[in-house]
């Protein structure tokens, strides 16, 4: 578990990091030889009969990237932390340092009960990091675990989907670049059975050696990134590269950090907030809004909007332990189920299945790991 001291050691790290890189604008090349490919692996059985069950999601999406600043709202001080896109999970930690960084800076030390509006992933981090920093907390939410957005994440760390390259301001990609990497430092605390947490191999599939403008930005975040050529992978594709990332059961950590969230003096009000109004008359004078989708309305967000995700899970295949990833399909191979993705329609706020889209993901899987050779 994190504690307060290394909280605020890892912030501080963490920010003089995000500097470093920036300055040094280190790229490692991809590793490639004997000695490196990837062996083992067990191909995913995928059949329409082993399907338990589907879940649909709407991210919070925004082209410019999550919204994290204060302002005034009358007497409050309102900090904003929503708008993750598929990224909430994996940013979780992150903007919620900064944004109790910013809580803290704006009280000047005065200040120390705030209100959080949401119980996500996003809001149960900010809870936890305002409360290692001596905060007395109160969470205001109408959903919680597992009923929650983020329960139907698929769980794997990285800061994917989360913006508009062209929508987005130098500014912005600061506070990106450094989010992810304060979170990528605080989620290996919680790696082990209790919070769910696990390292995992990643493999990205392509006909071509891959680039990605994601592994430049934060090279030291995916320094184990590997091209895998023909002959040095099991899959049909020419080459995969593999990266070390973690994997998140969002059931147990929701669950986990809730319930220290509790342990910690916490409180939690269930209920919907119905307006600025409903804000306005909370008795803590220090609000952080991590209300994801739902801010849109709340607090008028015209640039946010729902990127629906649906999810096809089968029957739990333990012997897989590893991510696959080709042209828009995905497989994350969880406790509760190995899950199928492959959607990301901005705009699209239906929490219906999509049951051609189901088609597409569940037969694109099947020929992928059908094709697969044994290692």
């Amino acid at each position: 578990m994190v504690t307060r001291r290394a909280a605020l050691r890892l912030g501080g790290q963490a920010a003089l990091g995000a500097v470093a890189a920036s300055a040094c604008g280190i790229r490692r090349p991809p590793v490639t030889g004997p000695g490196v490919g990837a062996t083992g692996l067990v191909p995913v059985d995928v059949a329409w009969d082993r399907i338990i069950r589907r879940v649909v999601g709407l991210r919070p999406y925004r082209p410019a990237g999550f919204r994290l600043e204060s302002v005034r709202m009358g007497d409050k001080l309102i900090v904003h932390n929503y708008g993750h896109g598929g990224g909430g999970i994996t940013l979780s930690w992150g903007t919620a340092e900064l944004a109790a960084r910013e809580a803290a800076m704006a009280t000047a030390g005065g200040e120390r009960r705030a209100a959080v509006l949401g119980c996500g992933v996003v809001g149960l981090a900010t809870a936890r990091l305002l409360q290692l920093r001596g905060w007395e907390v109160t969470i205001y939410a109408r959903d919680l675990p597992p009923r929650t957005t983020s329960n139907v994440a698929g769980g794997q760390w990285t800061p994917a989907s989360v913006f508009d390259p062209d929508a987005v301001t130098p500014a912005f990609m600061t506070q990106f670049v450094e989010a992810s990497r304060i979170a990528f430092r605080y989620f290996q605390d919680f790696v082990g059975a209790g919070y769910g947490v696990r390292w995992i191999d990643n493999y990205y599939l392509s006909d071509e050696p891959r680039e990605s403008r994601l592994f430049d930005l934060l090279p030291d975040v995916f320094a184990s990134a590997t091209q895998l050529g023909p002959g040095q992978h099991p899959f049909a594709a020419a080459y995969a590269q593999r990266v070390r990332t973690m994997l998140i059961e969002p059931a147990i950590f929701l669950s986990a950090q809730l319930r220290d969230v509790h342990i910690a003096g916490g409180k939690v009000v269930v209920g919907e907030l119905r307006g600025q109004e409903a804000v306005a008359a909370l008795p803590e004078r220090i609000v952080i809004n991590c209300t994801g989708l739902g801010a849109g309305a709340l607090f008028d967000d015209s640039k946010l909007m729902p990127a629906k995700g649906q999810l096809t899970i089968l029957f739990p295949q333990p012997e897989v332990d590893y991510i696959a990833i080709q042209r828009g399909l995905y497989m994350f191979p969880r406790a509760d189920g190995i899950l199928l993705g492959g959607t990301f329609e901005r705009g699209n706020g239906s929490l219906d299945v999509d049951a051609e889209a189901e088609r597409r993901i569940v037969e694109g899987h099947r020929r992928l790991f059908r094709s697969m050779r044994a290692t």
